[in-house]
């Protein structure tokens, strides 16, 4: 699941233990060589590498500092399979946050609010599947399941990002800032995409933009950029 539903512990205990995991499969390190969270990542360092970089992403939008860089590949390779179900980590970590503090995105009660948090990022991929998610979801009912929505997300946010599919996206994300902008941000965010990705962030949370701090995308874009 998108770092952005972690809270604090949650993140910076998940990067604790992705650099262990790193640890046993590249440096041979025994620990936890047999667990299926282990072996379930053999021959996928490069989307180890992935994951590290949204929780570093994660982290420094809430003001965290990464002192343990891992070198990413252009190239990505993802497990084939989920030690427990994407539905079904959302449940877990609602039980295990009641009384504590939440993640940046709270947790998903519903197929709408998922798809709400999701939009950008899948915009990002593939506007077609954007519209066709999108449509799908509007004719879902309130309570339905999330087992097959949850699983879809995240298996198209382990795409990469064309630039102009990521322009387009990154445009639309701005369009809820850019009224409020200074001079300044007006500039960078036409400078690059970069530049513009950097501006809509800063002033999502400069302003608290309610949509866009509840977006996954406002991190988990951050490595393509």
């Amino acid at each position: 699941m998108p770092a952005g539903y972690l809270n604090r512990q949650s993140l910076l205990g998940e990067h604790r233990e992705l650099h262990g995991l790193r640890s046993i499969l590249v440096d041979g390190k025994t620990g936890y060589a047999r667990h299926p969270e282990t072996l379930r990542w053999v021959g996928c360092l490069s989307g180890l590498a992935q994951r590290h970089a949204w929780l570093v992403a994660e982290m420094r939008l809430r003001g965290y500092l990464d002192r343990s860089p891992i070198r990413r590949s252009p190239r990505l390779r993802w497990p084939g399979l989920f030690v427990t179900p994407v539905a079904a980590q959302y449940s877990l970590l609602t039980s295990k946050y009641v009384g504590r503090q939440d993640g940046r995105i709270h947790l998903p009660r519903s197929a709408q609010e998922l798809w709400a948090h999701h939009k950008y990022s899948v915009l990002a991929r593939d506007p077609s599947l954007y519209r066709g998610i999108g449509r799908r979801v509007a004719r879902m009912r309130r309570g339905a399941p999330l087992d097959g929505l949850a699983e879809e997300l995240v298996l198209v946010l382990r795409e990469v990002p064309t630039r102009n599919r990521l322009a387009n996206a990154l445009e639309h994300m701005w369009g809820y800032v850019a009224s409020g902008a200074s001079l300044r941000d007006r500039i960078r965010a036409r400078a690059s995409i970069r530049g513009l990705f950097g501006a809509t962030r800063r002033m999502a949370v400069s302003v608290q933009q309610p949509y866009l701090l509840a977006s996954t995308a406002i991190s988990e874009l951050a490595p393509f950029v």
